[in-house]
């Protein structure tokens, strides 16, 4: 079986756009976790975590894949059971600027401040949300991680560490070759929906071509700024490989 551990393939929606397996591919093993998300919901690491506890149950010896390594990380490591955070709370903390949100952990949960990577968004505003939905920080939380699911000395785990050039050059191919195989039309058919998106927005190269679609950016510019997201993003998962999976085992690419 093949589990999904990316966090933008469980949307409905974006096949073509996210690269989750095609129809042929799902139809030759079974394959969990991908795309059973509707467009306008919300869904975070403790989702996915209750939803892929079961899978590790069965006969089968699930197999699992994806690029986000907070989801390994929980699998692995274990994760807080964090409060569900109300939604007046986000709404706050999507007005306000990243800078703004990491102004206020700096002052009242420096712990956090000093562990998260301050350089990614998403990050701040969570630990931001956690510490004024719940008054105490996501350190504090983290503290009182419960057992991992699959400790890494149950599993055979796996990075794979590809070269920035050649990576880089496959993104822009990818990117291409998504286009060509109908990401466009995807689109198109998710902008009547696209404000009321939840995280399936996240989808790297989505808010590119709906800003297209809707007239303000040429296509050959929706490219671009799509696939510079896309290496940016890379780097990223690189530097989180490198930082927090020192126990894997490096499969060098290509």
């Amino acid at each position: 079986m093949i589990v999904n551990a990316d966090a933008l393939q469980v949307y409905e929606g974006w096949r073509i756009l996210t690269a989750r397996p095609s129809a042929e591919e799902e139809a030759r093993v079974p394959h969990a976790l991908y795309g059973h998300v509707p467009f306008e919901a919300e869904y975070s690491v403790g989702d996915w975590l209750r939803a892929v506890a079961p899978l590790l149950q069965g006969e089968l010896r699930p197999i699992v894949v994806g690029g986000t390594g907070l989801y390994f990380r929980a699998l692995t490591e274990g994760l807080a059971e964090i409060p569900p955070i109300p939604d007046e709370i986000r709404a706050e903390a999507a007005i306000l600027s990243p800078g703004e949100l990491l102004g206020t952990l700096r002052q009242d949960d420096p712990a956090t401040a000093a562990k998260i990577d301050t350089q990614n968004p998403v990050r701040v505003r969570r630990a931001w949300e956690v510490l004024r939905g719940t008054g105490r920080g996501l350190s504090d939380w983290q503290s009182e991680t419960a057992p991992p699911l699959l400790p890494l000395d149950r599993v055979v785990p796996l990075v794979l560490d590809a070269e920035r050039d050649w990576l880089n050059a496959r993104i822009e191919q990818r990117f291409d070759t998504m286009l060509e195989a109908g990401a466009l039309d995807e689109a198109r058919a998710n902008l009547p929906r696209w404000d009321r998106a939840g995280g399936a927005r996240k989808a790297i190269g989505a808010p590119e071509l709906i800003v297209h679609l809707r007239g303000d950016m040429t296509l050959t510019a929706a490219r671009e700024a799509a696939i510079t997201a896309s290496r940016q993003y890379a780097k990223r998962q690189r530097t989180w490989f490198r930082a927090r999976m020192h126990a894997w085992r490096p499969v060098a690419l290509p």
